[in-house]
């Protein structure tokens, strides 16, 4: 969400007002994130974000936004996308592919307590119920394929430690994959990115709801249990040591549970995938930390939390108490 392609103001307000979205009244870069050039874009009929995609292709998009749309109908709390007049969701701006969401009310959690964990939880697997219906697949492109390709540049950045953490991880990560019970666990349409800066709350009408989830363009197909996975290491951590907070984590699995029951095998998998999630973030981190693209308001993460997270998670693997 940093911004990699400056869009005009009249170039902006051309794109809403042919949307019927009304005349623009404020444009402003986000700058948090790292995959696409974001704004919060003002109208005189609403709040908007324009997104332009700087790695994903236009032909990939429609999954993502169709996917937010069928989830919006199923009562999931998301972005939703704006059509033109020919009922396309993807826009060309600035010569990019580019949607249209409207902007979720709210604010991040960035100290979560276990009241935010095990909501976040629930609306997980209430999202995990609605995409059971989603009949569109895309395969999850920050998934183990993508790992594998990527360590090799990632390699002669990393000292000899990190490079070994790195290669035992991706064989345990393939082995499990590759094994019955890997292959067993249940799938469909996962977020995959569901960290802190992308859940909205509100607390404007007494105590904190949740109010949103945004930002699916790492969205796919994939072991639902990896989105479970991928939240525990962010909402339900320490950031500092990577460790896990046994009651956050705790109230985030039983309130997911509740909504949709993790199966036997799932149960039984989800230590493996807490390191599969944390593997990934490290190496998306290490990329953009070593391999950084220029950007106006670029501001890459530090790879080491993932590391720490990592090593934490094989050194004191978590069961979830269901």
């Amino acid at each position: 969400m940093a911004v990699y392609t400056e869009v005009g103001f009249d170039e902006a307000d051309t794109l809403l007002q042919r949307l019927g979205l009304g005349a623009l009244t404020d444009l402003q870069g986000i700058r948090s994130g790292i995959e696409n050039t974001n704004y919060y874009a003002s109208t005189v009929r609403g709040q908007w974000v324009l997104t332009l995609f700087e790695r994903l292709p236009a032909e990939q998009l429609p999954y993502y936004l169709q996917l937010m749309q069928h989830l919006a109908a199923h009562g999931v709390p998301v972005p939703a996308p704006q059509a033109g007049a020919d009922g396309g969701l993807v826009h060309p701006v600035a010569g990019k592919p580019a949607a249209v969401v409207t902007r979720l009310p709210g604010s991040h959690r960035l100290l979560p307590d276990t009241d935010h964990a095990a909501q976040v939880g629930q609306m997980l697997a209430r999202m995990h119920v609605a995409g059971a219906s989603f009949k569109p697949q895309q395969p999850h492109l920050r998934g183990l394929d993508w790992w594998l390709q990527t360590a090799p540049a990632l390699r002669p950045h990393l000292a000899s430690a990190q490079a070994q953490l790195l290669d035992e991880e991706l064989a345990f990560q393939q082995h499990l994959a590759a094994s019955p019970a890997g292959r067993a666990l249940p799938r469909g349409p996962i977020h995959a990115d569901l960290f802190r800066d992308n859940v909205m709350f509100d607390d404007t009408a007494g105590p904190d709801r949740l109010c949103g989830f945004f930002d699916f363009y790492f969205a796919g197909t994939d072991m639902l249990l990896f989105d479970v996975a991928v939240c525990l290491n962010d909402w339900c951590a320490d950031l500092h040591s990577g460790a896990l907070d046994d009651r956050r984590a705790a109230a985030f699995v039983q309130a997911y549970h509740q909504e949709r029951p993790l199966s036997h095998g799932e149960v039984r998998a989800l230590p493996a995938l807490l390191r599969a999630a944390a593997l990934r973030f490290w190496i998306s981190r290490l990329w953009d930390w070593h391999l950084p693209r220029s950007a106006a308001l670029l501001q890459p993460k530090d790879p080491g939390q993932f590391e720490r997270v990592l090593r934490s998670r094989i050194a004191n693997p978590w069961h979830p108490p269901v």
